[in-house]
């Protein structure tokens, strides 16, 4: 079992120049060149050396020393740090270690799911002036590697390093924190530490530590299963043994692709189908079709675009794609969220025709190319249009599987696995808040979510030992189908309810509304960096104490009047308004029994009135109340979007 020290705040520092000898003292890998130490707030410094070995510290022309447990254990603390910097600290024992460029500053914790992981690289068409003028030495990220443990926290990850913001190391910086803490930056002047923490696909029970689920059995009758090691080994070799054992029925080969080259310019093409890009194939005659579809076109290239670099855009493909050019592989993913955008080499565009071909495999649900993403061939600032027609040929054939497969362990799934690896290594490092991106792996349960989001803010703010850590949650954006009758349930709607519930009933949170942000198509929507923008709006009201409006509307009271309900909001700003100049939408209204219809909105001052014609008593409201609100519009005037609510729960 790995040594765990206390929760502390904590001051940091880095792996470098660390000896190998027993008797070197060393650090935590956050603990680093480089690194934002957290400003106005009492630090301490930690790492391991011999038993009883004296420790010194010297930072900003003071020393600090202490003195390491028997078992090699020893922290230090540091009185609070004025901003600024940079600054050299000396660490000495029976060695010394020299850590540069050490800043003072703010330091934010940016975890979550993969719309906090994605990054610059995912992004930079979209965000390229900002990849241009990144170059700032007081904007750094600390990133942490994905990894899982079940057997209990983990006191470090060797090897890692902060990194400044610049056009290159920005690549691999979180949009989100990025966003967040250049406007920060922006504003007041202050270097800004971001710790990017986060995995895609990820429940928010995995960030969660074992002590933050005393109030859980269940989750802690899962976590003790999940120490024994033998145990989850077992289970995982019995399901692999299954699956070995089980392969299910063979595909069905409807064409010789293999042998005959489906992609080959030599390739003469038979009985291949007309079929229209973008789109699924269910929706254009193929039923339950599973399996591999090959798609082609020729096009015409003009000279212009020759000599150069060519990029092609495929929007989306779900899920699985490989894409050729004139026969050679430019690219592809194995599942469906990446934009497919490929670079093609400069010598493989000719003049006049080329040949486009796509191989699609497909496992589950509509196959195909996700509507109203681009699809076209670009160079030297020209495009081809790509949507319209192409011919496809079916392959393969997947045959259902009735057989039921012993399951094993994920442990990336299970609960606590990534707090244990991911977080505990550095709850002893000082930090002034956390950035929240995650729930989309939760929207199937959102009443167990509405009590495990405060308890993981309770959790967190345990183990870093202050309970004034300001926490920000980025509210899950507008995603999936529109909706046009009158709202009933939503999954998402609900979630949307409990972050925002989270920061009304718990001091020192705050939750941005992005319900106007997302794409009914994406999961993974663009608009990142307008989320860390009013992520930051929080943080400059909560944490910085400027006199700002950091929010939209969020709705605060309803009064009943003559057929109609008045509704009341805080945040308000300069005033209410349509965000789109158009006649309020998405408001509905019910009487007693809860049936809701479309309502009329009108603003009256800092008040909306909504009422129906179809609805003589009513007693409930409900506003952008769907997974994709889409024509929702209240708003103020500062431009920030009405938080969704519902007066009927």
């Amino acid at each position: 079992m790995i040594r765990r020290l206390p929760p502390i705040i904590a001051l940091a520092t880095s792996l470098a120049l660390l000896g190998t000898l027993s008797a070197a003292i060393k650090l935590p890998s956050i603990v680093s060149d480089g690194m934002i130490l957290q400003r106005d707030t009492s630090l301490n410094v930690w790492g391991w050396a011999d038993p009883s070995e004296e420790v010194a510290i010297s930072f900003r022309s003071k020393t600090y020393t202490t003195q390491a447990n028997a078992e090699g254990d020893w922290s230090l603390s540091i009185p609070p740090l004025e901003a600024g910097g940079p600054d050299n600290m000396e660490i000495s024992g029976s060695n010394q270690i020299t850590l540069s460029d050490v800043l003072v500053g703010d330091v934010w914790l940016a975890s979550g799911q993969s719309n906090m992981t994605h990054m610059f690289n995912r992004w930079t068409e979209e965000y390229a002036e900002e990849i241009a003028a990144s170059k700032n030495s007081e904007i750094r990220q600390f990133q942490v590697p994905t990894k899982s443990v079940l057997t209990g926290p983990q006191d470090d990850f060797p090897g890692l390093q902060w990194k400044q913001a610049n056009p290159q190391n920005l690549l691999n910086f979180t949009v989100v924190g990025y966003a967040f803490a250049k406007n920060l930056h922006d504003k007041y002047g202050v270097p800004q530490g971001i710790i990017m923490s986060a995995v895609g696909g990820t429940r928010i029970e995995s960030w969660t530590s074992e002590e933050g689920f005393k109030d859980f059995p269940n989750q802690l009758e899962i976590i003790a299963k999940n120490k024994d090691s033998d145990n989850v080994d077992r289970i995982n070799a019995e399901a692999k043994a299954d699956r070995d054992a089980n392969p299910g029925p063979a595909s069905i080969k409807l064409g010789d692709d293999s042998e005959s080259k489906w992609y080959d310019p030599a390739y003469e093409p038979s009985n291949w189908k007309p079929y229209s890009i973008p789109g699924y194939w269910e929706h254009q005659g193929l039923r339950n079709l599973d399996g591999v579809v090959w798609f082609r076109r020729e096009i015409e290239v003009p000279d212009s675009m020759l000599g150069t670099e060519a990029v092609i855009k495929l929007g989306r493909i779900r899920n699985a794609d490989d894409v050729y050019v004139n026969g050679q592989r430019v690219g592809g993913w194995g599942y469906e969220y990446p934009q497919r955008t490929y670079t093609i080499p400069a010598n493989l565009l000719k003049a006049g025709k080329n040949l486009i071909v796509v191989r699609v495999a497909n496992q589950w649900g509509n196959g195909g190319f996700i509507p109203d993403k681009p699809y076209q061939l670009e160079a030297n600032s020209q495009v081809v249009d790509l949507t319209g027609p192409w011919h496809y040929k079916v392959g393969e054939v997947y045959r259902p599987n009735p057989y039921k497969y012993k399951q094993g362990i994920n442990a990336q799934s299970q609960p606590t696995s990534l707090y244990n690896a991911m977080i505990a290594p550095f709850t002893q490092y000082g930090i002034r808040g956390i950035l929240w991106y995650q729930g989309e792996s939760n929207a199937g349960d959102p009443a167990a979510y509405a009590k495990l989001l405060p308890n993981l803010v309770q959790d967190w703010r345990s183990q870093f030992g202050s309970d004034e850590i300001d926490f920000y949650i980025a509210q899950l954006p507008n995603y999936m189908d529109v909706d046009y009758l009158p709202p009933a349930e939503s999954g998402w709607a609900a979630m949307r309810e409990a972050q925002m519930d989270t920061a009304l009933n718990t001091p020192h949170v705050a939750t941005s509304v992005n319900v106007d942000l997302g794409e009914w198509n994406d999961i993974h929507p663009g608009g990142k960096w307008t989320v860390g923008e009013r992520l930051a709006l929080h943080a400059m009201k909560l944490s910085y104490g400027s006199d700002i409006v950091a929010s939209g509307p969020l709705f605060e009271s309803q009064e009943i009047k003559d057929g109609q309900i008045e509704l009341s909001f805080n945040s308000v700003g300069s005033g209410l308004t349509s965000t789109n100049g158009e006649t309020l939408a998405h408001f509905a209204i019910a009487g007693a029994n809860k049936n809701f219809v479309w309502a009329n909105a009108k603003i009256e001052g800092d008040k909306v009135l909504v009422w129906s014609g179809e609805v003589s008593k009513p007693q409930y409201v409900r506003y952008a109340w769907a997974d994709n609100p889409d024509f929702a519009n209240l708003g103020n005037k500062e431009g920030l979007p009405a938080a969704p609510f519902r007066t009927d729960d």
